[in-house]
């Protein structure tokens, strides 16, 4: 059985953010005091819901699905907006938003559930959406990839 496009990115966010809050609670917080640290996550955070809200906005203004479990559903190929920077402005968001958490969280072992959650989305969830707007876009998306970095 493949885990291809099967566990919503969202879940798995939300799995992965308990898992550092796990890890925080039996490693010794690191990172620089605790005003700096809320005031630094908080700007993450926040950067991660104007990534996340561009990339969705984008979709609703194409008129094309953002369920990422049908990537073959996708009715046009979106290029502009946060989409001239970067091909998965909903993932970077999600990325950011748990680096903001493991920052709060202050324990530098926090940051290998977020490798791992990386991993898990380039092979199991970008790479199967990618091979479907190839097959949807053919030439068009060979272009668009060529110019726009899969992250940043």
């Amino acid at each position: 059985m493949t885990l291809e496009l099967k566990v919503p990115p969202v879940l798995l966010t939300g799995l992965t953010a308990v898992s550092m809050w796990l890890v925080s609670k039996v490693t010794t917080p690191v990172f620089p005091a605790e005003a700096t640290r809320v005031i630094a996550a908080a700007l993450l955070v926040a950067s991660s819901g104007v990534i996340g809200l561009a990339g969705v906005t984008a979709f609703h203004k194409a008129k094309t699905t953002v369920n990422p479990l049908t990537p073959g559903a996708c009715s046009i190929l979106v290029e502009s907006g946060v989409y001239r920077f970067t091909r998965n402005p909903m993932y970077l968001a999600l990325v950011t938003a748990l680096i903001g958490w493991a920052l709060y969280l202050g324990s530098p072992w926090t940051l290998i559930p977020i490798a791992a959650f990386v991993l898990y989305i380039d092979h199991f969830q970008i790479r199967p959406e990618e091979r479907a707007l190839e097959s949807a876009f053919g030439p068009a998306f060979q272009n668009y990839k060529s110019k726009v970095r899969k992250w940043l």
